[in-house]
């Protein structure tokens, strides 16, 4: 955590400050941009105010008064409500305008984190709450050099490695059986063995299983693989670093013959809606215009609704990508959210249209792109036609 750095973007947005609050740990966002420790136990309400200007001040419970003690500023302690309430106000006054992890109509879910009480008592005490949305992404979702060499690292790996799961499916269907859950296995095995880790995954989804975005195959579950069938492949992993960030990609094939009409038709409209996507966010950063996640998801979105083919496309276009799979920075979506966080420069996310049809199949194509201040790049191979096996 920089303190001058806060400070400056508080400033550059208009703001009076950052308040931060928690009690049993409701906002995660606050120990990871704080730099507190996550496991620290809290039984009793906290505050930190980061001013614009000025020394940070601190708010706790007389029961916990250390329990900010590795940040710096001035503590003030509490014991009942009514002090709570008194010493909140003094600490703020003279600033009106204050950033917290909240969100108008709880649109991003994802930075509301304030209870409404809360904000209640904070207007009463004549204060304008500005969600810190944007502020988050800042120091939350743009990502170091090094960091982004980690990206490329596990890119290089995955690309690779998924070009060999198609051939091995394809050997096995051929030559002798396979299954979903046996190729999980097999893509896990060789991850390993590249130093990567991930959380749950990765996912291969035979036929009608592919029109299931969130379908997971297990050994009790798993459907087998046969020529003829229509494939889904969702892998993502980083390398085995705390701050190293994920690569996260999917593709789509057929085994042992060449497309139907119909799913290269289908595949056709996601291509082109996640190329929408990438060229609105290629043109916005080449122009130097800001640009937010909601306006990346329409792009996607137009290609699709104009191809007749919205009702089947049931979740937003992209999200945001870290040393977690689903970062704190901007999403593009305007369908699940309205997220009007801009997509700032060095963060990276995904661009992954997809249309499902239960019972048939279901087409996906994820791509991850990072940007810079004056271009936004995808950092993969791209997905041109569906994979022949």
């Amino acid at each position: 955590m920089h303190i001058p750095a806060i400070q400056a973007a508080l400033r550059d947005a208009d703001l009076d400050g950052w308040l931060f609050y928690d009690h049993h740990h409701r906002d995660p966002l606050a120990y990871s941009i704080l730099s507190l420790n996550p496991q620290m136990h809290v039984t009793r309400r906290w505050f930190y105010f980061v001013p614009a200007n000025g020394e940070p001040q601190k708010l706790v419970h007389r029961i916990e008064s250390g329990r900010l003690d590795t940040l710096p500023g001035t503590r003030a302690e509490y014991s009942s409500w009514q002090e709570l309430e008194s010493r909140l106000e003094a600490m703020l006054s003279g600033h009106t305008r204050l950033a917290m992890q909240y969100s108008p109509r709880n649109a991003i879910m994802y930075v509301s984190m304030v209870d409404a009480g809360t904000i209640e008592m904070l207007r009463e005490m004549g204060k304008e709450i500005v969600s810190s949305a944007d502020l988050v992404s800042q120091f939350e979702a743009v990502l170091t050099e090094p960091q982004i060499r980690t990206h490329y690292a596990a890119q290089e790996k995955i690309d690779r490695l998924l070009a060999e799961g198609w051939k091995e499916m394809g050997h096995r269907a051929r030559t002798a059986s396979t299954d979903e859950h046996s190729m999980v296995r097999w893509l896990s095995e060789a991850m390993r063995r590249e130093g990567l880790v991930w959380e749950h995954g990765p996912n291969v989804s035979c036929g009608p299983n592919s029109a299931d975005s969130h379908y997971e195959p297990t050994s009790e579950n798993s459907s087998p693989i046969r020529p003829g069938d229509f494939v889904l492949i969702d892998i993502w992993g980083k390398l085995d670093q705390p701050t190293a960030v994920y690569y996260d990609i999917t593709w789509t094939g057929v085994v042992t013959r060449p497309p139907t009409e119909r799913e290269q038709t289908i595949f056709t409209t996601v291509r082109d809606a996640r190329d929408a996507a990438i060229t609105t966010l290629q043109s916005a950063y080449s122009a130097q215009q800001s640009i937010a996640g909601w306006q990346a998801d329409d792009a996607a979105r137009k290609v699709i609704f104009d191809a007749g083919f919205g009702e089947a496309f049931t979740h937003r276009t992209g999200h945001n990508i870290g040393s977690e799979i689903h970062g704190a920075g901007a999403h593009l979506d305007n369908f699940e959210t309205h997220d009007v966080r801009l997509i700032l420069p060095h963060t990276c996310f995904s661009v992954e249209p997809g249309l499902y049809f239960p019972g048939e199949f279901g087409v996906r194509s994820e791509i991850n792109m990072i940007t810079t201040p004056i271009e936004a790049t995808v950092t993969g191979c791209i997905q041109t036609a569906l994979v022949s096996i």
